[in-house]
């Protein structure tokens, strides 16, 4: 099968899992074709898929992400020694793990083609993830109604079709209000149970993205200030492991290299 042809038999295989998709018209373009892939995949419980679906999904996210283009942290300068400071799409690095700021659910974030990193991951690792983070979170819960994940803690799971070895998930604080010291708190706990999790299943690099400083509203300057500091903390004390600090928007690329310019 080509691409377009692996597009449409993903598109007919999601559609045909619900009777409520049966009145869904699948669009003419490329471009809308794969969003409502992308949307379908999003609102998609937590179950398996067959063999062959997974089989095409997996080709075909593979060669999304070839075609975006794949980058080795190896191949990145150093901004000091056993960090790394870069602006990019985290499901294009090659590492050994990369950290996805998830939800209380820690199912991946179900709005259609939202712009979060939670998202991102999620559609470009497979559907396998959140059958996988489901499987952890059933075996957590010990009451009827469910476990949601705290806040400051981690979880490692497979990375499927990204080009990671690992995915570590955590759930960053959210700030309604006035930032207060617990959000401070949590924050650092999130950066700190990252890392240590990652030590604890011998991984050598890890990604961080800017935890809590979109949808979660942590100011951006104290959240970079918490995250180069309690790494900083971290890497003294173990010299097997490398950080990388990877920022989406300029104003988090400036920040970042003030800060390890400056540390």
């Amino acid at each position: 099968m080509n691409r377009s042809e692996k597009l449409s038999y993903l598109i007919k295989y999601l559609l045909s899992e619900k009777a409520d998709y049966k009145n869904i018209a699948v669009p003419e373009s490329a471009e809308e074709r794969f969003r409502l892939f992308r949307s379908l995949v999003n609102v998609r419980a937590p179950k398996p898929a067959s063999e062959d679906f997974l089989a095409v999904q997996d080709e075909f996210l593979r060669e999304l992400t070839a075609e975006k283009g794949v980058v080795d942290y190896k191949n990145l300068t150093p901004v000091k020694p056993r960090v790394y400071l870069w602006q990019g799409d985290i499901t294009t690095l090659k590492c050994g793990a990369i950290v996805n700021a998830a939800n209380s659910q820690m199912l991946g974030c179900f709005c259609p083609c939202h712009g979060c990193i939670d998202n991102a991951i999620h559609t470009f690792s497979g559907v396998q993830l959140r059958l996988e983070c489901a499987e952890i979170m059933r075996a957590l819960s010990k009451t009827p109604q469910g476990y949601e994940e705290p806040v400051g803690q981690a979880k490692i799971t497979a990375a499927y079709d990204l080009p990671c070895d690992k995915i570590i998930h955590t759930v960053g604080p959210y700030v309604g209000g006035k930032l207060t010291k617990e959000h401070c708190e949590q924050l650092e706990s999130c950066y700190s149970e990252c890392l240590k999790t990652a030590v604890q299943n011998g991984i050598s690099s890890i990604a961080f993205c800017c935890i809590s400083t979109g949808e979660f509203h942590f100011p951006n300057e104290k959240a970079a200030e918490i995250a180069v500091k309690t790494v900083s903390e971290f890497l003294r004390d173990n010299q097997n492991i490398e950080v990388i600090f990877n920022v989406f928007k300029d104003e988090d690329y400036t920040i970042y290299k003030r800060l390890l310019e400056g540390d």
